[in-house]
């Protein structure tokens, strides 16, 4: 049986690594600069969200050793992609949509994260624990956006900054916990002797 290549798993992580670091700058930027104009934000946010989607749905068809990182971003990649799309050519037309779509998609993800920290359990990984800390903070920042407690858009982009940041230090902390790279990793196949002499880890 032929080896998978681990190209597009390396592709996978090294994008959610970045893309992460993305969010986290993004967030920064955003409260350092709060005169930002909301079509600028849009822009960002688009670009970021369609590449963001894009290494989701790698990732989800790469298959890495333990799949838990992507085992749910073939819906994410699409939706992160569809919403990157809508925001980057009509910003002006959803501005008042930004906070609540981009508050609901991070919302849901981080349930999905939730989910991935007790499946990291079962596998052994011993800080699923931190994934579960991380989404559960993620989660409260981007419900707290989607439930719009302030119509003052300086609020409401802090409260996009602290989700995106949020975000972003989940999905890197994910990318590199639970993402395991082995070499002549064989399709379908999950085991436990190629823990020992031929994991690949950043």
């Amino acid at each position: 049986m032929k080896a998978r290549s681990v190209t597009p798993m390396w592709i996978a992580k090294i994008g959610c690594i970045v893309l992460s670091i993305v969010l986290i700058s993004l967030g920064i930027l955003y409260i350092v600069l709060p005169g930002t104009s909301m079509q600028a934000i849009g822009k960002m946010l688009g670009i970021t969200m369609i590449l963001f989607g894009s290494i989701k749905l790698v990732g989800y068809f790469s298959k890495d050793l333990f799949r838990l990182a992507f085992q749910y971003d073939l819906q994410f990649g699409i939706l992160f992609c569809a919403i990157g799309i809508i925001v980057l050519l009509k910003p002006s037309e959803v501005i008042n949509l930004i906070f609540t779509a981009m508050g609901t998609a991070l919302f849901t993800d981080s349930l999905f994260k939730v989910q991935i920290a007790f499946d990291s359990q079962k596998f052994g990984i011993r800080k699923w624990w931190g994934i579960l800390v991380l989404a559960v903070l993620t989660g409260i920042s981007s419900l707290v956006l989607v439930l719009k407690p302030s119509e003052n858009t300086g609020i409401l982009t802090l409260l996009l900054s602290t989700a995106l940041i949020a975000e972003g230090i989940l999905n890197l902390y994910v990318a590199i916990t639970t993402v395991k790279i082995v070499k002549h990793q064989f399709p379908d196949s999950i085991e436990d002797d190629c823990f020992e002499t031929e994991e690949e880890n950043i």
